[in-house]
């Protein structure tokens, strides 16, 4: 059975740091390109940051770039987004998201609130 379970997720102050992680299980973790994307409320859903499966290479929302960092563990199956000098702008629910060709998966997602 598949999964990707999100953590890391609460109440930051801006300008703050916060860890997210998603743990795989069920399919070949190394063989998937990894992205975290985000949902605002009210808003679509966006692709936030991308690292490809032997972590060559990684590529990031303008938004978001030279503040997160995504990384993966291929060891331990899971992936992480750093995320520094937040801002209320980052309120969002995190989705963790698998993709190979034409294959994917999506985690339940995990809230990052920013607020004083």
């Amino acid at each position: 059975q598949v999964q990707l379970v999100e953590s890391g997720g609460g109440l930051v102050q801006p300008g703050g740091p916060l860890r997210l992680s998603c743990a795989a299980s069920g399919f070949t973790f190394s063989m998937y390109a990894m992205r975290w994307y985000r949902q605002a409320s009210g808003k679509e859903r966006e692709l936030v940051a991308t690292i490809s499966s032997l972590s060559s290479s990684t590529d990031y929302a303008g938004s978001v770039k030279g503040r997160f960092t995504i990384s993966r563990d291929n060891s331990k199956n899971t992936v992480y987004l750093q995320m520094n000098s937040l801002k209320p702008e980052d309120t969002a629910v995190y989705y963790c998201n698998a993709l190979r060709v034409s294959v994917t998966y999506w985690g339940k997602g995990t809230l990052v609130t920013v607020s004083s």
